[in-house]
């Protein structure tokens, strides 16, 4: 008799998968063929999409942060200064990149009234730009004033939101 700590434990043989027939690899090709298409159309389109950057635009993607501003105002905050100077860094360091400051704001007020505000508040973030050493070439402003809200509330933390300048590649 063998005693239950002498036992080994039974090993389970797996047999190898069957191989694949000439009908079974057709029909998996085609699952990988338009993954494959898929993937090259997306990068046809990145290719010929005009925010893109060559090859520094991957580097400044989602690099670039936004600043924000206080109510009616178009004035840098501390805090908006000191990441424009980092804005500025990272553009230094892409001279081939151009960037398109977009002015937004908050709903209180009419429509010119925010457009007006959100053109002085990308102006101001280009100004600032400028002084730091940035090409006044490589920098374009727009303001949307408020129509394109990040936050649709109603409140004080959804308009401290949408009161910002946010920093597209544009080449």
């Amino acid at each position: 008799m063998v005693k239950p700590e002498e036992q080994t434990p039974a090993t389970q043989v797996v047999p190898p998968p069957a191989p694949m027939t000439e009908g079974a690899k057709a029909a998996a090709a085609p699952a990988a063929q338009p993954v494959a298409e898929t993937q090259a159309k997306e990068q046809n389109v990145a290719q010929e999409t005009p925010q893109q950057g060559g090859a520094a635009q991957p580097a400044l993607e989602g690099a670039l942060q936004k600043i924000y501003f206080n109510f009616d105002s178009a004035d840098l905050s501390s805090e908006a200064r000191t990441t424009l100077s980092k804005n500025a860094d990272l553009l230094a360091k892409q001279q081939g990149v151009s960037v398109r400051i977009e002015g937004n704001c908050d709903e209180r007020g009419s429509d010119e009234y925010n457009l007006a505000l959100g053109e002085r508040r990308a102006k101001a973030a280009r100004d600032y730009l400028v002084n730091l050493g940035v090409k006044a070439e490589r920098i374009s402003v727009i303001s949307y004033g408020e129509e394109k809200p990040v936050d649709q509330g109603h409140d004080e933390a959804a308009w401290a939101k949408n009161r910002r300048d946010e920093f597209v590649i544009v080449k």
